[in-house]
């Protein structure tokens, strides 16, 4: 927020926390001042523009209006001057909301002073040290810290007291496709199976497994393994360099039975050349087949 400075020879700053000139309190100003919790008026509050959370899960919101009801806020929200009777959320959106659906018209809360810059940083690693926030909201938070803080990923790690493996973790996640993306916030998959599918070089064929995520029901270990034989499968036919190995080919057609789950058969001949031939039982066996192949 740029602010012009006027003849007082003072910075605004100075005055926004001076309880005698503070510019932007209420009737209550004896308490109404930066540093301090004051009980503000709901109306006289804005959400926060930078807010990284973007779900708020309706069942959570209504349980949390309901203890409001009974026990009021125990946690202030924090917020930031903007003017007269006028705030900005830093924090707290979960309990604003909720305090909404309560009728609460006031609720408690820090007082802050904040440039756009300082209140990103300040929302964004508030907000990462939730529980409830998903895995793509973490990432992108992380994202933003980075790129509109200009943090390295080692700074980053100071603020918000995480391994920077971790960090690189839920940052690979926004490579996804976004299907999948979608997926791991709604809570369809898990991250355990998106790292499985990052193994994998190609939208394609990540898509095609998660495509087989739910139908199948699989589990982490079992992504992991289909990752794994995706990468063999590519490095056994390299290495037969055109020579046909009755084994190796047998232990390829009964790898790719267990992948597709159908009676493969893989034939070679001497010169290197040769067809893989996969059954099907009914047009939807056909197109599960399909699915998996990627077509």
């Amino acid at each position: 927020m740029t602010v012009k400075k006027s003849g007082l020879g003072r910075g605004l700053s100075a005055l926004l926390e001076s309880a005698s000139t503070d510019i932007t309190n209420t009737k209550t100003a004896e308490t109404a001042v930066a540093g301090g919790v004051s009980t503000i008026l709901i109306s006289q509050i804005e959400t926060n523009p930078f807010q990284p959370r973007t779900d708020f899960e309706a069942q959570a919101l209504l349980d949390l209006s309901n203890s409001i009801k009974e026990q009021g806020i125990i946690q202030p929200v924090t917020v930031r001057k903007m003017g007269y009777d006028k705030y900005q959320l830093i924090s707290g959106e979960r309990r604003f909301r909720a305090s909404q659906m309560a009728g609460l018209t006031a609720i408690p809360a820090y007082i802050r002073i904040a440039n756009d810059q300082a209140m990103l940083e300040m929302a964004l690693v508030e907000n990462i040290q939730r529980e409830n926030l998903n895995a793509i909201e973490v990432g992108l938070s992380y994202k933003r810290l980075i790129d509109e803080c200009n943090l390295t990923q080692e700074e980053l790690s100071k603020r918000v007291g995480k391994e920077r493996s971790t960090i690189t973790n839920y940052m690979r996640l926004l490579k996804l496709p976004a299907q999948i993306q979608a997926a791991i916030r709604d809570g369809k998959i898990t991250m355990g199976h998106a790292r499985a599918l990052l193994s994998l070089e190609s939208e394609e064929k990540q898509l095609g497994i998660f495509n087989r995520i739910a139908g199948e029901n699989l589990s982490v270990r079992d992504v992991e393994t289909l990752s794994r034989n995706i990468h063999s499968y590519k490095n056994k036919l390299g290495k037969n360099n055109n020579q046909p190995n009755t084994a190796e080919t047998l232990k390829l057609a009964e790898e790719l039975k267990n992948h597709f789950k159908a009676k493969v058969g893989v034939k070679m001949d001497k010169s290197g050349k040769g067809k893989i031939t996969i059954p099907f039982k009914s047009a939807d066996d056909l197109q599960r087949i399909l699915n998996i192949i990627e077509i």
